[in-house]
């Protein structure tokens, strides 16, 4: 996936506001800002209608770190994650001829939203996301087969944001909510 180039008049989404705020409390966690800084920087941030406006109050923040993204890959066999396991605020999954199985009921999750890239050729995917999890599917291109998912109605505010985009070709992807 290819970044876009930041539009400034672009209007703020809600996972904009989330992962600037995020930004801001690593910086005030790590000592780069002081309480009073981050205070007004937040207020800048919940008050800004465009991405030039976030600009500022991010502005002179240290970059988010490079370990915010991770890459699982497989050519074949089976790729597997379950149980307590720390799920990147990205994380890029490759499988050319391998099932997928990523657990997320029981995951550690730190973030508001999470971006999952699948790269799937032949072979299925499952995901189980938490109970109160949103999902979104919009950027994810299928095959021959689509894929199944059954938003939970109605879903519970606070839960994490699981975003799902890529390509599967031939298999089929499953997700699931889970029932704890």
């Amino acid at each position: 996936m290819t970044p876009r180039p930041e539009d400034p008049a672009r209007l703020v989404g809600d996972d904009d506001r989330e992962t600037a705020v995020q930004r801001l409390r690593e910086a005030y966690a790590k000592g780069h800002i002081s309480h009073e800084e981050m205070d007004e920087r937040l207020d800048q941030v919940l008050s800004a209608r465009t991405r030039g406006d976030l600009a500022t109050p991010l502005a002179a923040l240290p970059d988010e770190e490079a370990g915010a993204t991770s890459t699982i890959g497989a050519a074949t066999g089976r790729i597997k994650r379950r149980g307590a396991w720390r799920v990147p605020r990205s994380l890029k999954v490759e499988s050319a001829f391998g099932n997928v199985d990523l657990d997320l009921s029981k995951a550690i999750i730190e973030h508001p939203v999470v971006d999952i890239e699948l790269r799937v050729g032949t072979g299925r995917a499952k995901i189980t996301v938490p109970r109160d999890a949103i999902v979104e599917t919009e950027g994810l291109h299928t095959g021959l087969k689509d894929a199944r998912y059954t938003p939970r109605h109605p879903a519970r505010p606070g839960g994490p944001k699981i975003r799902i985009t890529g390509s599967m070709g031939f298999g089929r992807l499953k997700i699931r909510h889970s029932r704890r």
